[in-house]
């Protein structure tokens, strides 16, 4: 039976099409096939802290450690502070950041969808034209066109190997959202407590620097009766000028503090004013969680993208291997040429194997291999420096509870002094200056019971991220914060 051109070329790409999944099914993938590294073994961080922050003495107004337990899916939560929450979901909606790296993940999964073309027949249009000598100094237009068919068998599996490859770049992309994502919150918390640490030292300031003021009045009116003298006087006025250093610096940590939260939730700092944040705004969590350092690998984004990074390293030794052997491929052509319109068709079948290529073919697979041995350390690398942030971590936070309770101690101690100054004054027992010296005593201590609180607070919420956070409902926190927003 005899078949016309476009017959057999329907043909040919109707065989490709429907061969294209077997014949796939049937070739091999050279190259390894990736598995994941295995997890840390070990079930401690830092065996001290864990000990000090799980010892039944532990004071109960202390942090305690839970026992393998992730954060909450919005780990800031446990602060609450219906401001925080307000500014978080601002934060998450409008950050640009996100916006950049919500756009990345679009662009690898069209990467990914791209590289998944080479697995399916390719159909193009082809047309020519020109002009020929024909003889007798006459010349005709000739030209051709028509579709044009060609499959790749994949026969050792480099096709596939490169869409591996882009997935898992896609993946990573993934994990770097979920990475920017805990960054932002982190960032958010942390600016929040700062300002709100601000404010309440700015208070205390307030008060001292008005205890320096009237102590600096009391001298002078006491130098004019004869019972101070210059020096006295100097003091005074050193003491409330070394204090009022302290005033412009914290202004300064406020003002930085509103600027970022601002820039963080996407807007300029004159656009969008947040919150005036107050440390009794937020709650301290007497338990915060602990995963082990193997769930901790698996759900730290940071890792996770070391991973994504290591699994499109081992696809890339893939590549490099089907590049060693041959390639099949199938095409078929038909169109149409003139003058007269005849039909022209064509089915050919290509085997290329590579013979000389001055070593290079080689040199890149030994070069895959060199990558992906650097992944691999880098890997290792990332995952040994999250446990040691964690175990940071957990130190400050017991050396933390250690402080507060020190400086709570000295709070009360001057607070003690302070009431019995003042009682010894009503008496008539000791004079104002001693007052005033017991009054600057308790505002000092306060500021040091507050730099203490801060310090509770920032390690709490740092602790959270280094665990992770909940960052795998990242881009779906962002859709919800989205929806809401609009």
């Amino acid at each position: 039976m005899k078949l016309s051109g476009s017959t057999l070329l329907r043909r040919v790409a109707r065989t490709a099409l429907f061969a294209a999944p077997a014949l796939l099914l049937s070739a091999c993938m050279v190259g390894p096939d990736f598995s994941r590294p295995a997890a840390p073994a070990s079930r401690h961080y830092d065996r001290q802290a864990e000990r000090a922050l799980t010892a039944p003495g532990v004071p109960g107004s202390a942090q305690r450690i839970g026992a393998d337990r992730a954060p909450t899916d919005d780990w800031w939560t446990v602060f609450g502070s219906p401001k925080l929450d307000q500014v978080m979901r601002q934060a998450v909606a409008g950050n640009l950041d996100l916006d950049a790296a919500d756009a990345t993940i679009a662009q690898a999964n069209e990467a990914v969808a791209a590289a998944g073309g080479a697995l399916w027949p390719q159909v193009d249009v082809a047309a020519q034209d020109g002009r020929q000598h024909t003889g007798r100094g006459s010349t005709a237009t000739r030209y051709a066109i028509g579709p044009q068919v060609s499959f790749d068998f994949d026969l050792f599996g480099g096709n596939r190997r490169r869409i591996e490859a882009q997935a898992a770049l896609a993946e990573l992309q993934r994990h770097r959202f979920d990475a920017a994502y805990l960054t932002v919150t982190g960032d958010v918390a942390r600016q929040a407590i700062l300002l709100a640490s601000a404010r309440a030292q700015m208070d205390a300031l307030d008060e001292l620097l008005a205890d320096d003021r009237r102590n600096l009045e009391l001298v002078r009116s006491a130098e004019r009766y004869g019972s101070a003298t210059q020096v006295d006087v100097a003091l005074a006025r050193s003491q409330l000028a070394q204090d009022e250093t302290l005033l412009p610096p914290l202004a300064q940590q406020r003002d930085t503090a509103r600027h970022a939260l601002s820039v963080l939730a996407g807007k300029g700092p004159d656009d969008w004013t947040p919150p005036d944040f107050a440390l009794s705004d937020f709650v301290l969590p007497a338990d915060l969680p602990l995963t082990l350092p193997s769930e901790l690998a698996r759900r730290r984004p940071d890792i996770l993208e070391a991973e994504a990074e290591l699994h499109a390293a081992s696809a890339a030794i893939g590549v490099a291997t089907a590049d060693l052997y041959p390639h099949l491929q199938l095409s078929a052509s038909l169109s149409r040429a003139g003058p007269g319109a005849a039909t022209l068709w064509g089915v050919a079948g290509a085997l290329t194997a590579p013979l000389v290529h001055g070593g290079a073919l080689r040199a890149n697979r030994r070069g895959a291999v060199d990558a992906y041995q650097a992944s691999f350390a880098i890997y290792r690398q990332t995952v040994i420096r999250s446990l040691g942030q964690v175990a940071d971590l957990l130190q400050a936070i017991h050396h933390d509870n250690e402080e507060y309770s020190a400086q709570q101690r000295a709070l009360d101690a001057a607070g003690t002094g302070l009431r019995m100054s003042q009682a010894g004054y009503r008496a008539g027992e000791t004079g104002l200056l001693q007052v005033l010296d017991a009054q600057r005593a308790y505002q000092r201590a306060r500021i040091g019971q507050v730099r203490a609180r801060t310090a509770q607070y920032l390690d709490t919420a740092q602790l959270s991220v280094a665990l992770g956070g909940h960052s795998r409902g990242a881009l779906l926190a962002r859709e919800t914060a989205n929806d809401n927003a609009r």
